[in-house]
């Protein structure tokens, strides 16, 4: 009855969405208001829609530098500041009707029970193969050399690690074929060589699983794999500790809002991108539900404040609990926060290509703390964010070898990151949501 009652208010008041690039001055406005305002996208409150939106717009690698969350009384009411890559407004319309359509569409914005994962991408002509294990110097040469000799073709992959643990989604098809690896006697050799690697020589939380044959998004997978591997428990000698320095940490605190109910979470961290999807991604699947939320960004850093309940309305109400979540949403931000010298890597590809770049890295003492594989019309487009064995920034000569190995114009260094000077200490924002309960007002979005 409750999901008919949902269906019926779905198709009186579907999802509507105003993209306006007037209001502001630098960047693009998308409106998520209540229906008596004249520009909105309203559509019934559902746990994980907030999530949806927000990954609709990171997907397109947009910068959201401002955000009004609220969804009480059974609708979300949302507004966002977007901006590009480069830092100006969306004015492509082909990307603005993408995003109109994809928001207004009410099957788009189901709920997750229905639909599955968010942001969900076909992958039939692929394996996708989901590992997870102790991070150490090497293990993604290690993983990709096997892959190669089990003649499996990596296509795409996404590469995390945190905590001295590693977590990796990738999609392999057959070299030779080059489709979806269906065999089960083949799968099962696959697995039981990658498990040997994974686990090295004490490692027996390592494991290789392959998901179910249909849909999956990378980024929410990775969350959840690291979550429930546990990345947020702190480790007691972590590889290259230096690379989250004490001062660039994120500082989360959760306190309680009693004369409204709610648990209110505050975070202040480094700005980047997708940084919003990462938060909103853990609280999703955490089970907690957002009911307001302002996000501010300056220059350097980020400011963000939710007011949450658990998905049964009741907020957090031990402190173990709230100690959970604190440490879970330090591990969201900081996953994909990892610091290191970018390399970006664009050449024809070959079956054995990551194999043999990423043994160039090992063998020159590199250390991969992230990557993101692709391939697109014959060329491999690869980024890997790395460090020395110890964590340490990675000097030039090493740079410059690895460069004259691999060929000149494949590898694209871009040193701004560990050369670039250590920002200014920004004043702190004060961004608190009494006020929202006052008076509801997006005049500071414009």
């Amino acid at each position: 009855m409750d999901d008919e009652f949902a269906k019926l208010l779905r198709r009186i008041n579907p999802p509507r969405v105003v993209i306006d690039n007037d209001a502001c001055e630098d960047a693009t406005i998308i409106q998520a208001c209540s229906i008596s305002l004249s520009r909105r996208v309203d559509s019934v409150n559902k746990h994980g829609i907030l999530l949806q939106v927000v990954q609709i717009l990171t997907d397109l690698d947009l910068v959201i530098k401002k955000a009004y969350i609220s969804s009480d009384g059974g609708w979300f009411m949302d507004v966002f500041n977007v901006i590009d890559q480069n830092g100006n407004k969306i004015r492509d319309q082909e990307t603005i009707s993408y995003i109109q359509a994809r928001l207004e569409s009410s099957d788009d914005l189901v709920e997750p029970s229905l639909k599955g994962l968010v942001g969900l991408v076909p992958s039939e002509e692929h394996t996708c193969i989901e590992l997870t294990g102790r991070d150490r110097p090497g293990l993604l040469s290690e993983v990709c050399a096997v892959l190669t000799d089990l003649e499996c073709n990596v296509v795409n992959a996404e590469i995390w690690t945190h905590n001295e643990r590693a977590a990796a989604v990738v999609l392999v098809t057959d070299h030779t074929m080059g489709c979806a690896i269906e065999d089960p006697k083949r799968l099962a050799a696959i697995k039981e060589l990658l498990c040997n690697v994974l686990r090295g020589h004490s490692d027996n939380s390592a494991k290789m699983t392959l998901p179910p044959p249909g849909v999956t998004h990378r980024q929410r997978r990775l969350h959840q794999i690291m979550f429930a591997d546990r990345d947020y428990e702190k480790a007691d000698n972590l590889i290259g500790g230096n690379v989250h320095a004490k001062t660039s940490r994120p500082h989360v605190i959760v306190t309680d809002c009693p004369e409204k109910d709610y648990t209110v979470i505050t975070l202040r961290s480094k700005d980047r991108p997708k940084l919003l999807f990462d938060i909103i991604c853990t609280l999703t699947d955490m089970q907690y539900v957002v009911f307001h939320g302002v996000v501010h960004t300056g220059r350097t850093e980020a400011y963000q404040e939710y007011y949450i309940r658990h998905m049964d309305g009741v907020p957090i109400s031990s402190e173990a609990e709230r100690d959970r979540v604190m440490q879970c949403l330090e591990a969201a931000i900081e996953r994909r926060g990892t610091e290191g010298l970018e390399l970006e890597l664009c050449a024809e590809d070959r079956v054995g290509l990551l194999s043999d770049i990423t043994r160039i890295f090992r063998e020159n003492g590199l250390c991969i703390k992230r990557a993101e594989i692709s391939t697109r019309g014959g060329k491999a487009r690869d980024t890997f964010y790395v460090t020395d064995v110890t964590g340490n920034p990675v000097d030039h000569k090493t740079v410059d070898a690895i460069c004259e190995q691999i060929g000149g114009g494949v590898l694209h260094v871009k040193w701004d990151i560990n050369s670039s000077p250590k920002p200014q200490q920004e004043s702190t924002i004060s961004f608190l949501l009494g006020s929202f309960f006052r008076s509801r007002t997006f005049s500071s979005f414009t």
